[in-house]
């Protein structure tokens, strides 16, 4: 299946330029440039040597000041109304605990532990979006997600026990985005992209916060809060390009794709994480061949989606 040619266009020898490209396929485009700035985040989370809530922390502050200097947010806020802005804001909050338990995940598991349980979203999401939306429910969609399970399942039993604590926390990660990306798709009508991206990361950052003061006095071991030299490197490859510019171009392409279809293909993350990080953290050491096998078990439920909503819808994955 060719997803950036439609079927008007599949006797053509070429694919369309980007200028002559219409919105789904452009929204497409968008989405897997996004996702492949999204496969670098597991890696640098793994290299900076700050707790996870720390790290997000510096994470969602720098891209909150980045957009500050990219958009005019004062005349946008005040188009969209005090109403819409609680709402964002509160999908926010979403964003932050995903962002946490990702990284937790990644500190207690390792990178590619991480990465495969966001692959169980889609399952998440087929069962939240028909009832956000108020959409009938796909049986197939709801097939795929339950075949991700037993993936899930094998990663499970083949994982070593003081990695399971990352496992678990890596699968809430991935129950709050599909959580925060279907409520997103469902307001994604009222704002621009960067106004919705700086509200849902202005509001982790005021949530993260009033968590941090916390976590820092109750904590056994003493915290670093102040990144290295290195990791303020890291930092500003995570923020500026991982965050905003991927933030942004995931959010605009949720205009002309289903929040299932967008999640789907977010499932691309895991397979250019694992390689990422099997090649520069020596992951591939940890894991067992069960873990490749559930790996491979949950792709394949993931990429029969396309061909069985083509089959059962009679169209291209994410017209909507």
């Amino acid at each position: 299946m060719r997803p950036f040619l439609s079927l008007a266009d599949k006797d053509l020898n070429f694919a369309p330029s980007i200028c002559s490209m219409n919105p789904t396929q452009r929204a497409y485009l968008e989405l897997h440039i996004a996702v492949f700035l999204f496969g670098f985040t597991a890696i640098l989370g793994d290299l900076i040597q700050l707790p996870a809530i720390v790290l997000v922390w510096w994470r969602v502050l720098i891209t909150s000041i980045s957009l500050l200097f990219l958009i005019k947010m004062g005349r946008r806020l005040r188009a969209i109304g005090r109403k819409r802005i609680l709402q964002y804001m509160g999908i926010g909050v979403f964003v932050a605990i995903h962002w946490i338990c990702f990284y937790g995940a990644i500190k207690l598991a390792n990178a590619s532990i991480a990465l495969i349980c966001m692959a169980t979203t889609s399952f998440f999401t087929s069962l939240m979006e028909p009832f956000i939306m108020k959409q009938r429910l796909r049986w197939y969609e709801l097939l795929i997600g339950l075949l991700i399970i037993p993936g899930i399942a094998l990663i499970a039993n083949t994982t070593q026990v003081a990695m399971l604590d990352g496992l678990i926390v890596g699968l809430l990660s991935a129950l709050m985005a599909a959580l925060f990306a279907t409520l997103n798709k469902n307001m994604i009508s009222h704002a621009d992209a960067m106004s919705i991206t700086f509200l849902e990361l202005s509001s982790s950052l005021l949530v993260l916060s009033l968590i941090l003061p916390f976590f820092i006095y109750f904590s056994v071991d003493p915290v670093r809060f102040l990144p290295s030299l290195s990791d303020w490197g890291y930092l500003m490859v995570l923020a500026l390009l991982c965050t905003t510019l991927a933030y942004v171009l995931s959010l605009r392409s949720l205009q002309y794709l289903s929040a299932f279809a967008a999640n789907l293909t977010v499932n691309l993350e895991p397979i250019y994480g694992i390689a990422l990080a099997g090649v520069l953290l020596d992951d591939h050491q940890e894991l067992t061949t069960g873990f490749y096998m559930g790996c491979l078990m949950i792709l394949a439920a993931v990429f029969s989606y396309p061909f069985l909503r083509k089959r059962f819808e009679g169209g291209l994955v994410g017209s909507s």
